[in-house]
C-alpha cells in the first residue's frame, strides 16, 4: 500500500467531509485515520485525512492532486498532499545550550522522531563532537553583527542544498531576519523556556483563546518576525516548590524544553499541526 496525508483548511459549511471521502472513494484509496475540528471562531474547518492506495493502482501522486483540485475549489480549500513514507528533512540550530539538541537527536537515532537530519548549524563549537557521534554534519557560522546578512545567506545555502522542509531553533539564541521568517512561515519551530505569551490588560483569557494557548510551561511555536509572538503548537509545565536549589529548577526547566519541542517537532513530521492564523490546530 502506499500511504499518504492529505491537510484541508477552508471555510467551514456543509458536504466538504463527504466530498473528501467520496473523492477517496473513487480513487480506490483506503482512509486509515480521519480527524476533523470546526472552529466557529473563525468560521473555518480543518481536515486531516491518513489514507492508502492500492499498489496495483497506476495513480501517481502528481494526478492524485491535479483531481482533487476539483474538489477543492467550490469550497476555496487549501490542501497538501504529503507521502507517508517520505520523511521530512530537517535542519537543527543551537547556540550554547545542548539539552534540547541532544534529546533530538538521540529520539531520532532510536527512530522516534520521523524525520532525517542531514544538518546542525551552530554559531558556537561547542556541539561539533556531539553532532560528529551521530554522524551528522555540523556547520559552524558565528555570528558578527556587520556579517549577519552573510552568515543567514550561509544557511539559506544549506536549507537550499539539503532540501530542508523544517528548521528546529534548539535553543539558538539568534534573532533571524523577517525575510528569512516570512520565506520560511510554518517551517520554523523554536522553543521557548518560558510560557507564552504573557497576557497584559484587560480580558486575559480572551487573548490566550485568540492565541490559542495549550498549557502553561515552556513553549514551542512557530517562528514569525514579530519575536516569540508566532503560533504556539505545544506548552507543557513543571511543578516547583520552595524546595529546588536554582541549578534543579533549572534542570526540571530544560526537561520540559525538551519533551515540549520533542512533541512540536514530531507532530509537524507526522503533518498534524495547520495552521490557523495567529495559532494552530494540532491533530493528535
Amino acid at each position: 500500500m502506499r500511504d499518504y496525508i492529505l491537510t484541508i483548511s477552508c471555510p467551514d459549511t456543509t458536504g466538504i467531509v463527504y466530498n473528501v471521502s467520496k473523492f477517496l472513494f473513487d480513487q480506490q484509496c483506503n482512509i486509515l485515520d480521519s480527524a476533523q475540528f470546526g472552529d466557529e471562531s473563525t468560521n473555518l474547518f480543518f481536515l486531516r485525512v491518513h489514507f492508502s492506495l492500492p499498489l496495483e493502482s497506476k495513480l501517481t501522486e502528481v494526478e492524485l492532486q491535479a483531481n482533487f483540485a476539483k474538489v477543492a475549489e467550490p469550497f476555496a480549500m487549501k490542501y497538501q498532499f504529503f507521502d507517508a513514507r517520505v520523511k521530512p528533512r530537517v535542519l537543527l540550530m543551537v547556540s550554547k545550550f545542548g539539552h534540547c539538541l541532544n534529546d533530538l537527536l538521540f529520539r531520532w537515532k532510536s527512530g522516534q522522531l520521523p524525520c532525517e537530519i542531514p544538518a546542525i548549524v551552530s554559531n558556537h563549537q561547542d556541539f561539533a563532537l556531539l553532532a560528529a557521534s551521530y554522524g551528522v554534519p555540523f556547520y559552524h557560522l558565528p555570528v558578527k553583527h556587520e556579517a549577519k546578512e552573510l552568515q543567514e545567506t550561509q544557511i539559506r545555502q544549506i536549507i537550499e542544498r539539503e532540501k530542508i522542509d523544517l528548521v528546529v531553533l534548539a535553543r539558538y539564541m539568534q534573532i533571524l531576519s523577517p525575510e528569512l521568517c516570512r520565506d520560511m512561515l510554518g517551517r520554523v519551530i523554536n522553543i521557548h523556556h518560558s510560557f507564552l505569551p504573557s497576557f497584559k490588560g484587560a480580558k486575559p483569557y480572551q487573548q490566550a483563546f485568540d492565541r490559542g494557548v495549550k498549557l502553561i510551561g515552556a513553549t514551542a511555536h512557530y517562528v514569525t518576525s514579530d519575536l516569540d509572538e508566532g503560533p504556539i503548537i505545544e506548552q507543557d509545565v513543571a511543578r516547583v516548590d520552595h524546595s529546588l536549589t536554582p541549578e534543579e529548577l533549572t534542570a526540571r526547566g530544560r526537561d520540559t524544553e525538551c519533551m515540549v519541542l520533542a512533541r512540536a517537532v514530531k507532530w509537524h513530521c507526522e503533518h498534524r499541526v495547520v495552521l490557523n492564523g495567529s495559532k494552530t490546530v494540532v491533530f493528535q
